[in-house]
């Protein structure tokens, strides 16, 4: 079957408009102010080997779907670490550290963050303690003690592996920097959010000043979106739609921006997109999105196989385009939506 016959079949799992919809820069600002933003993307673009990554045209895609543009940043390029999440947690370890060299690194992950964290460690000499759960596969656990971090292994799932961690750092005064924040623990994911704000940056000078008019961005508990969404707030001179897109089995946002604050859900069954299987969206981001994000939705696992085979094998634009799981919802949920033709109207994809 043909891309183009395939995705015609595409559905989303579930659609919500925001009612409390009201973006506001003064209020975005108040959470990550526009100095940290700033600051991040100066201090980021400073590193060796720093080129933005590329922002890639799907025409293939638009054509089927009817619309005029649409863009997808393509984070396998950045640096060597291939994830955005380069941009966060080592950025907190520089800004944390302040050249200190004495001070010894922790984090709780399930890959990627604790990736960023290991090699913004190893770049600045300093020792790291990464804890993972049982869960995080041996391959991820040898590429973060290649970057000079001891890995911990902690019986059970991620929280069991974070609270391990926060109880040895308190007991060897380690400095933790996790992407995650709770109360009292706060400045550091601010910290890693405003490093994710450097994508936003990039794109804002790729698209020639082009007005975007939706932009779909992927939750797990919600740093990056809201990053990007500061983002939007601080370097772009219009609002577009900004729609939420997160596995069906863990639509931790879309359920507290139903009820209006935060709601704790229970995964039954963990999605295949890892890193957004999440339960609960973080305290600072939810101050961003809460009110900035106009529509959540989800998508089920069931085209994530053959999204990634489509992006890799040119099927959705001219070049070839390596990506994981969670490279795909943005995508799935776009079809999604541009098949049910009254949400297509509804929101003005067209």
């Amino acid at each position: 079957m043909s891309a183009e016959s395939e995705v015609s079949n595409w559905k989303y799992s579930h659609f919500l408009k925001n009612e409390n919809n009201n973006f506001s820069k003064k209020d975005i600002f108040s959470v990550l102010s526009k100095q940290d933003i700033d600051e991040a993307y100066k201090i980021i673009s400073g590193w060796d080997n720093y080129s933005p990554t590329p922002l890639i045209t799907l025409s293939k895609l638009s054509k089927k779907l009817k619309l005029n543009k649409i863009f997808y940043k393509d984070e396998s390029k950045r640096f060597h670490l291939k994830s955005f999440k380069a941009l966060g947690g080592s950025y907190a370890v520089e800004k944390v550290t302040k050249g200190n060299k004495e001070i010894v690194i922790s984090t709780a992950t399930a890959g990627n963050h604790g990736r960023s964290v290991a090699w913004g460690s190893k770049k600045l000499g300093l020792k790291c303690k990464i804890f993972i759960s049982e869960h995080v596969s041996e391959s991820r656990a040898e590429v973060m003690r290649n970057f000079g971090a001891d890995v911990i292994r902690v019986k059970g799932n991620y929280e069991n592996s974070l609270n391990e961690c926060i109880k040895q750092s308190n007991q060897n005064n380690w400095q933790i920097v996790q992407d995650v924040a709770w109360q009292d623990y706060k400045l550091i994911p601010k910290l890693t959010m405003a490093g994710y704000s450097v994508m936003m940056k990039e794109i804002s000078e790729q698209i020639n000043n082009q007005q975007i008019s939706h932009v779909i961005l992927q939750a797990g508990v919600g740093g990056m979106a809201a990053a990007m969404v500061a983002g939007i707030a601080s370097y772009l001179n219009h609002v577009p739609k900004i729609i939420i897109v997160e596995p069906e089995s863990a639509a931790c946002v879309l359920e507290s921006i139903k009820v209006g604050k935060i709601e704790k859900i229970s995964i039954k069954k963990e999605s295949l997109m890892g890193g957004m299987s999440c339960g609960e969206v973080s305290l600072v981001p939810w101050q961003i999105l809460k009110n900035s994000v106009s529509h959540c939705v989800t998508v089920s696992d069931n085209y994530i196989s053959k999204t990634v085979k489509f992006l890799a094998n040119c099927e959705f634009s001219d070049e070839k385009i390596i990506g994981g799981e969670c490279s795909t919802p943005g995508i799935i949920s776009l079809v999604g939506l541009c098949n049910d033709v009254k949400i297509r109207k509804n929101i003005n994809l067209n």
